[in-house]
């Protein structure tokens, strides 16, 4: 893509999230929200996680990282009028027939949707957001309005397991998956220095902690943004596409687009590393990503996490 957005819009260290940088682990779940930034056709990333594993944490920070502010949140009650818009309706009971804006066209201006809890959310209105991600284009034909719009935003959804799961249809249609893990004890540790440290900073106009931290995601940003220019020119061989194919087929994922989502999220980690090319390595690394959620059991919740076993089935392929 060409051009670059413009520069944060939220000064640094003026606002009580806890900077891109500084947050402790999750790893794979960062890598995850930084290969669609970098890929959007990807296709959306949905995060599953008990309460208290820093999940909407996580994504504010990436949304003011990447972008320097907050994401659209979608809430669990939201109308069809407030997603895809409608009527004015202070206008209407003037006799003013005015179009009102809904969240998804405020989240092609921001650049980010979020969508807590998307378990909860009907499934009419995931339908409704995952088409629009999936091609581009908000049609709206209802009570009067007939109009198309061009939209592109990152959609992230969160869930928490344990209040259910998402159809295998809707699940099938996020690009990738990932698990907020529990910190280990270290990680645990250092998370309460960090956000302790941040809290004082915030108080001081001059913080050498805040700058530095805003520094950092301002590398990271640049990085990705220069990942995302030259992600169509790495290239991937057929026999690479064989491998995605041949690993979606061996975890048992349902359909086509487990491997095309593998492709396309390897190729996205090529470009964020500097690669020309997309290589084994990629793939392996990408495997839990974007196949988790696409095997015949994961609308249970049985199949969410990806362990030794998936492993196991794989490992002679990048041998």
């Amino acid at each position: 893509m060409s051009g670059t957005p413009p520069p944060p819009a939220i000064p640094p260290g003026r606002t009580p999230i806890l900077p891109y940088s500084r947050i402790v682990g999750q790893g794979e779940l960062k890598l995850a929200l930084e290969l669609n930034f970098v890929s959007p056709r990807i296709g959306g990333v949905l995060i599953a996680g008990q309460r208290g594993t820093a999940k909407s944490t996580v994504v504010r920070a990436f949304a003011l990282m990447s972008g320097g502010e907050l994401p659209v949140t979608l809430p669990i009650n939201a109308t069809d009028d407030r997603v895809v818009g409608g009527w004015e309706l202070d206008s209407l009971m003037r006799g003013v027939a005015k179009p009102q804006p809904g969240l998804l066209e405020e989240a092609d201006g921001k650049g980010l949707l979020y969508i807590d809890e998307v378990n909860l959310l009907d499934d009419h209105l995931v339908n409704i957001i995952l088409d629009v991600v999936s091609t581009g284009v908000l049609s709206i034909q209802r009570e009067g309005i007939d109009v198309s719009r061009q939209l592109s935003f990152g959609l992230v959804g969160t869930m928490n397991p344990e209040e259910g799961s998402l159809r295998a249809q809707l699940l099938d249609r996020f690009g990738l998956m990932v698990s907020a893990t529990e910190l280990d004890l270290d990680e645990r540790r250092r998370t309460i220095t960090t956000v302790l440290a941040f809290e004082e900073e915030l108080e001081n106009e001059d913080s050498a902690w805040l700058r530095a931290a805003q520094e950092e995601n301002d590398a990271l940003r640049a990085a990705l943004l220069a990942a995302r220019d030259r992600l169509g020119d790495v290239g991937l061989d057929e026999d690479v596409s064989g491998l995605c194919a041949e690993a979606a087929q061996r975890v048992g994922a349902v359909g086509q687009r487990g491997d095309l989502l593998v492709a396309r999220t390897a190729r996205a980690l090529a470009a964020r590393d500097g690669d020309p090319r997309v290589g084994p390595d990629h793939v392996r690394r990408v495997l839990p990503l974007a196949l988790r959620h696409r095997r015949p059991d994961s609308a249970h919740g049985a199949a969410l996490v990806w362990g030794p076993d998936d492993d196991d089935r794989v490992a002679d392929l990048f041998d």
